[in-house]
């Protein structure tokens, strides 16, 4: 329990060490209206970033990569126009790759395309009722019922495909959460 307090209150003054930060540059340099909302603004693009690495619903580096863009637009000094483009390719790469790999997961398993559906829709409702350990249980639990559904006389194989698009949505979720990461710290890099 008292872990527990620590903890919280790290998080505390880790956030107020951060708005303090933020709350200096903008009222020392007289850049409040503008600078502040945007610097604001890219910080949630890209916190939403990290959270579309795990959702389907929202392209994870790419939001992540708006916040970058929306940063280059404020007073602070930016490594230029090279930078945005390179991170635009990455991200792009990014999220063309995810749509691969949850593929190949579940192709060398002998899964199909039940099994890659079944997985998404899985783990939204996971993660509406389970939250965040409902993404791995229900990502799992729908690509087994998917497969299923798909060939229902196969239980055995529904189960290997289901652990291939599993292992697959894992390995593009864990790449598309290491370059929003990534973002997150080059803001932090090129904020403060």
């Amino acid at each position: 329990m008292i872990v527990y307090y620590l903890f919280y209150l790290i998080k505390l003054q880790l956030l107020g060490k951060i708005l303090l930060k933020i709350s200096n540059f903008v009222w020392f340099n007289n850049y409040f209206n503008l600078d502040f909302l945007l610097i604001s603004l890219g910080l949630i693009f890209i916190i939403l970033g990290i959270i579309g690495s795990f959702l389907p619903v929202l392209p994870g580096p790419i939001t992540g990569w708006i916040g970058l863009l929306i940063l280059h637009q404020t007073s602070i000094e930016l490594d230029g126009n090279l930078f945005l483009f390179v991170t635009l390719v990455i991200s792009i790469l990014v999220f063309l790759i995810d749509y691969i790999i949850p593929a190949l997961g579940a192709k060398k398993f002998g899964g199909t395309k039940w099994g890659m559906w079944g997985s998404t829709i899985g783990l939204v409702i996971g993660l509406l009722f389970l939250g965040p350990l409902g993404v791995l249980i229900g990502a799992f639990l729908g690509a087994f019922l998917g497969e299923l559904i798909s060939k229902p006389k196969e239980s055995e194989n529904a189960l290997k495909a289901a652990f291939g698009a599993f292992i697959g949505f894992l390995s593009g979720a864990f790449l598309k959460f290491s370059v929003s990461l990534v973002f997150l710290y080059y803001y932090f890099k090129i904020v403060f």
